[in-house]
């Protein structure tokens, strides 16, 4: 059976071109699973003409199948805060590893042993693929081996002497560095990601703009914010090469507001707040104008510390310098709003948003969840089945708690019969139709075991 494999796929390679999708998709399913199964490369794996793209997905698709946990595998994106990166020490992740201690963080419940062949799989790939196959590795090709190396992060050696080599060949360019250092800091290694910047001049590369605005965000992200901040002072000094931008200014603001929220401490909150209210100012006074992101990250930390005034300055200000407020604007205000029981406003905010058609392409759900939820918590039962209509007549499917909310709280004041059968059936229909799409499997991958 495993012959007439292997004479099939020899059939395919002689009729159909190399660079087919076919033949890519059967050469890169050899190549994951010898890498899955650690076999030799030479025994397994057909001799196709490879290209920097093909080489390139086989780098990426290494850390998706052997460096994540069981856990992560067909996960959904996060959507919500979460609490702050701290900066790991891998040291202290192998001896808990090695005593069975649970490994919190972006590292939690990996397979070490996984994790080290897939390192080790993927230096022999890179070399495999260049002595044996005549490919010739580039800039992307480099920039992809340095990835799965930062997200390994087992041994750093391994990172700092690849980097030597390839900056030896003339390879390592600054957006591969940049690169490098958003992805240490995803993985809460923020020390090497500050060491991997200092490092870029032994590696013939000046920083930009991008790479300084990358490391200040990943500083931000584990609350270094005195280091962060010393960054900026270094690029806002008289002829520096490199200075600060809106998107700069708009990270440490964003970074303010979202970890005093996500610390929980009065003081730090209020401490944050003050210091992005006066980072906005400075920029104002230094001639930049905020965009939408800017003024949303500031809108929403001023509502959720209770400064309504504030909020709404900056919301007039916002209109004034030609800025559109978008949906992300208005359910800030919406919120708080919702949270203090002034509702009659928040409807004044929804109708507002849909009167001067900011940012609305599509029915607001997470408009009005917000305000249906208020309005059953104060009794207001009546005005929310109708928002309810209202929000399914505009197309869109409500989420399954809201609607069994608004069933409950009418079931309970005897007004059930407000509800439409045939409205109920449409949208339980088609709440069951959107978590069937959501909890639908798909193959992440099928292995073809050619001999």
């Amino acid at each position: 059976m495993k012959v007439g494999i292997f004479l099939f796929c020899r059939i395919m390679l002689s009729t159909r071109s190399l660079s087919s999708p076919f033949i890519q998709n059967l050469v890169m399913d050899q190549v994951m699973a010898a890498i899955i199964t650690n076999r030799s490369f030479e025994a397994s794996i057909l001799q196709p003409i490879w290209t920097v793209e093909t080489v390139s997905q086989v780098l990426r698709s290494i850390p998706r199948f052997l460096f994540q946990s069981p856990r992560s595998i067909g996960r959904q994106n996060g959507f919500r805060y979460r609490t702050p990166l701290k900066q790991r020490n891998l040291k202290q992740e192998f001896h808990n590893a090695q005593k069975g201690v649970l490994i919190l963080g972006p590292a939690a419940h990996r397979d070490p042993q996984k994790v080290q062949l897939g390192l080790e799989k993927a230096l022999e790939f890179f070399h495999w693929v260049e002595t044996h196959c005549g490919f010739t590795h580039n800039e992307l090709t480099c920039r992809e081996m340095s990835l799965v190396l930062a997200k390994g992060s087992c041994n750093s050696k391994l990172l700092w002497e690849f980097l030597k080599r390839m900056s030896r060949r003339g390879l390592l360019t600054t957006p591969t560095v940049t690169c490098l250092i958003k992805c240490l800091g995803e993985e809460g290694l923020v020390n090497e990601a500050l060491i991997t910047f200092y490092r870029m001049k032994q590696f013939h590369c000046k920083p930009d703009v991008y790479a300084y605005n990358t490391l200040i965000f990943a500083l931000c992200r584990v609350g270094n914010f005195k280091k962060a901040k010393f960054l900026m002072e270094q690029m806002e000094l008289p002829g520096f090469r490199c200075p600060p931008d809106v998107f700069t200014y708009t990270i440490l603001i964003s970074s303010y507001c979202r970890y005093g929220m996500e610390t929980g401490c009065r003081k730090a909150i209020r401490r944050r707040i003050w210091e992005a209210n006066h980072l906005f100012r400075v920029m104002l006074f230094k001639g930049f104008v905020p965009d939408v992101v800017t003024y949303n990250s500031l809108i929403n930390g001023c509502c959720k510390t209770n400064r309504i005034g504030r909020a709404l300055e900056l919301l007039d200000d916002m209109v004034k310098r030609g800025v559109v407020p978008n949906r992300i604007t208005y359910n800030s205000f919406i919120r708080y709003y919702s949270v203090t029981n002034e509702i009659d406003k928040a409807i004044e905010m929804l109708r507002r948003m849909q009167g001067m058609n900011h940012g609305v392409v599509l029915p607001c759900n997470s408009s009005y969840t917000l305000i249906i939820h208020a309005m059953c918590e104060t009794g207001r039962v009546v005005e929310a089945r109708d928002l309810l209509v209202e929000l399914a007549e505009q197309g869109s499917i409500p989420r399954e708690y809201t609607y069994k909310l608004v069933r409950d709280a009418l079931e309970s004041s005897g007004k059930i019969d407000l509800l439409d059968e045939e409205l109920c059936t449409r949208l339980e229909d088609g709440i069951k139709g959107r978590i069937r799409q959501v909890m639908k499997v798909k193959p992440l991958l099928q292995h073809r075991s050619v001999s």
